[in-house]
């Protein structure tokens, strides 16, 4: 398996609103006050203790800086396997990579409306797997990050919603791993 290094222009897919492709566009200039629905995805690292590994965005993010999040996302390119991308995601954001990625919500999609007026709109399978090396995050995606048992982390979402990215929070309410958020 090849994993792709993106510049700094990388494409995301643009779909339809089946979810179908329906062609790419920079990066940069999808994310505003009207984005197009697009590809992405979240994932989800366990340790052998079974504690999830959550990150809080940097403070330098465009949407919903300093919120804490799963434990990566981001967007495939076009012609990337999703599980490719979230490979290149946990390397490129936190040195990291993964074993036994599991497809948990395969048709997660969401829409939200950052403070700043940043939308996202996203189609977003959603994977589960274990870590498989050191945590070395990288400082202009990740502020911090912990390992949380899954019952406390639904708690924390529960009861405070609003210091955890949006797609968190609705993904806590369908994931198996942190059924106890809803």
């Amino acid at each position: 398996m090849t994993i792709p290094v993106l510049s700094d222009d990388e494409l995301v897919v643009l779909l339809d609103k089946d979810g179908q492709p329906i062609g790419s566009a920079p990066k940069a200039t999808v994310h505003h006050a009207a984005t197009p629905l697009h590809l992405a995805f979240s994932c989800y690292l366990l340790d052998d203790a079974g504690r999830v590994l959550i990150t809080r965005r940097s403070l330098s993010k465009a949407a919903w800086p300093g919120v804490w999040t799963n434990t990566c996302c981001g967007h495939p390119a076009p012609a990337e396997s999703l599980e490719d991308a979230v490979l290149r995601r946990l390397r490129d954001e936190l040195g990291t990579t993964a074993v036994d990625l599991r497809l948990a919500l395969p048709d997660f999609a969401y829409r939200a409306v950052d403070a700043s007026g940043v939308v996202e709109h996203e189609r977003c399978p959603v994977f589960v797997g274990r870590i498989a090396g050191p945590v070395r995050p990288e400082p202009s995606e990740v502020a911090e990050w912990r390992w949380v048992d899954p019952d406390d982390l639904g708690a924390g979402v529960r009861a405070t919603p609003w210091a955890f990215s949006p797609w968190l929070v609705l993904q806590a309410e369908q994931l198996p791993l942190l059924a106890g958020a809803s």
